[in-house]
C-alpha cells in the first residue's frame, strides 16, 4: 500500500507501511519534492531513513536536471549475489577457516585491517584497471581534483561501513550462496565529493535559491552536467567491476580452501546498483532517475535486498510497478544511526543477535549490528507490490571492514 504525502512541490509516493518513517527523513523528502525539475512525484522506499544530501531509500525522476548529492559520494553501490553447487552439508562444522579465507582474498577496511592492495595488486585487478584507467584519465584531465591514488589500489576490495561478503544458506534447498556488498570506493568517493561542490558552486553562480544547499543541481545541456553524467556513469562501471573481482576473488580463495569439495557457480551472478543514475522511460517520457538507497525493479528484473548481519536477505524479481519507477527497497534501512546504537548496544547485544554466524563480534561492529537496522520482514511486506520473493537467504558466514 502506498501512502501520498502532499508537500510544498511535488507528491510524495511512499511505500511505509508498518515501517518507521522519521520526521528528519520526511522532512528530507519533502525539500527534495520542491525541487522544480521533479518528475511526477519522489518515490520514497520502505528502507526510507535520513542521509547526507539526500533520502536514502528515495527514487527521484527530474526532467533536464540532475542532483549530485542526490546519488551520494557512494557511487555505485550495489550488490552481487551468485548461487553455488554447494549445500549447507558441504560447509565444514566450524566456520572460521572460511571467514578467514575470505578475508585474505579480499582486503577490506577498518581497524587494524588491509584495506587496499597496496602495490600488490593481483594480475587480474590491474588488467580490469588497464580497462578501466583510460576513460578515467580522459575525466581527470578536465577536472584533475577527481584523480585518486588508491584507483587500483581499491580495485577488488570491500571497503568499510555496512559493506560486506557472505556466505549464505537458501531455505528451500539449502543451496550455498555467496552474497557482497560495495561499490566505487575511494575513487567514487572522490567523485562525488567534487561535483557536489561543483553543483553548489553553479548555483551561486546563478544565484539560485534552493530547499537547501545540498539539492544543488545541474541543469541538462551545461557543461557541468555533461562532465557529472559522464564521471558518474564510469564510477558506476568501477563499482560493478569491482563487485565482480570480489565476487571471483571470493570464489578462488573457498575454491582453494581444503576444508570445501570441488563446486561450480550455478547461474549467473545478479549485479545491481542502488546508488546510481539511470536515463529511462517512465510514464512515456525520457527522465533521469537517481536512485540513493534503492534498487531497479522492472518487471522480470532480479534484484537483491539483504537484511542485517542476523536477518535474512532475498533475491527478488521486480512487478515494474510504474508507480515507484519500478524500484524497490535496497535494504532494511537503517532504524537509528551509527552513535546511536554504538550508546545503546553492548557486545553482549550484539553476540545474542548474531548468534549461529560466523562473523566479527567486537565493539567496532556494534554501529552495524542487527538491532540498528529496521525489520526486513515488515520492509519486504510493505513492498510486495513492487517486487515477488525468489530466493530467501539465511546468512552463516559474514566479512566486514
Amino acid at each position: 500500500m502506498v501512502e501520498i504525502i502532499q508537500t510544498n512541490g511535488s507528491p510524495i509516493k511512499a511505500w511505509v507501511s508498518g515501517v518507521p518513517f522519521e520526521q528528519e527523513a520526511r522532512a528530507q523528502v519533502a525539500r527534495v519534492a520542491e525541487l522544480p525539475f521533479i518528475f511526477r512525484h519522489v518515490a520514497v522506499m520502505p528502507d526510507v531513513h535520513a542521509g547526507i544530501g539526500a533520502t536514502i531509500g528515495s527514487v527521484v525522476a527530474t526532467t533536464k536536471a540532475i542532483v549530485p548529492a542526490a546519488v551520494g559520494v557512494d557511487i555505485g553501490c550495489g550488490m552481487i549475489a551468485a548461487r553455488t553447487s554447494l549445500t549447507a552439508s558441504d560447509l565444514p562444522d566450524d566456520l572460521r577457516p572460511l571467514r578467514n579465507a575470505i578475508e585474505r582474498a579480499v582486503p577490506h577496511g577498518g581497524p587494524g585491517l588491509r584495506g587496499s592492495w597496496g602495490d600488490k595488486a593481483p594480475p587480474h585487478v590491474v588488467a580490469a584497471w588497464a580497462e578501466l584507467r583510460p576513460a578515467y584519465a580522459e575525466i581527470f584531465a578536465k577536472h584533475p581534483k577527481v584523480e585518486h591514488n588508491y584507483d587500483v589500489e581499491h580495485l577488488g576490495t570491500l571497503g568499510t561501513g555496512n559493506h560486506f561478503v557472505e556466505l549464505c544458506l537458501e531455505e528451500r534447498d539449502n543451496s550455498v550462496w555467496i552474497m557482497l556488498h560495495s561499490g566505487s570506493r575511494g575513487v567514487g568517493n572522490r567523485i562525488g565529493t567534487y561535483f557536489i561542490e561543483r553543483a553548489r558552486e553553479e548555483m551561486m553562480r546563478l544565484d539560485r535559491a534552493l530547499p537547501h544547499r545540498d539539492l544543488a543541481y545541474f541543469e541538462e545541456g551545461t557543461t557541468g552536467f555533461g562532465d557529472y553524467v559522464e564521471a558518474v556513469s564510469w564510477a558506476q562501471s568501477y563499482a560493478a567491476k569491482n563487485r565482480e573481482l570480489m565476487m571471483t576473488n571470493v570464489v578462488t580463495a573457498l575454491a582453494r580452501s581444503n576444508k570445501l569439495p570441488a563446486f561450480t557457480l550455478n547461474q549467473h551472478a545478479v549485479n545491481c546498483h542502488h546508488n546510481y543514475i539511470s536515463r529511462e522511460n517512465h510514464f512515456g517520457e525520457e527522465v533521469w532517475v537517481t536512485r540513493k538507497g534503492a534498487v531497479r525493479a522492472q518487471r522480470g528484473e532480479l534484484g537483491i535486498i539483504p537484511g542485517s548481519m542476523g536477518a535474512r536477505s532475498f533475491i527478488v524479481r521486480g512487478k515494474g510497478n510504474a508507480e515507484s519507477f519500478s524500484s524497490c527497497s535496497h535494504g532494511a534501512g537503517r532504524l537509528m544511526s551509527r552513535t546511536q546504537a554504538k550508546k545503546q548496544f553492548t557486545v553482549e547485544d550484539h553476540k545474542k543477535a548474531t548468534l549461529g554466524v560466523e562473523c566479527r563480534k567486537d565493539a567496532d561492529v556494534i554501529d552495524e549490528t542487527p538491532m540498528a537496522y529496521k525489520s526486513i520482514d515488515a520492509v519486504m511486506a510493505a513492498q510486495d507490490d513492487l517486487v515477488e520473493i525468489v530466493h530467501t537467504l539465511r546468512q552463516v558466514v559474514c566479512v566486514k571492514g
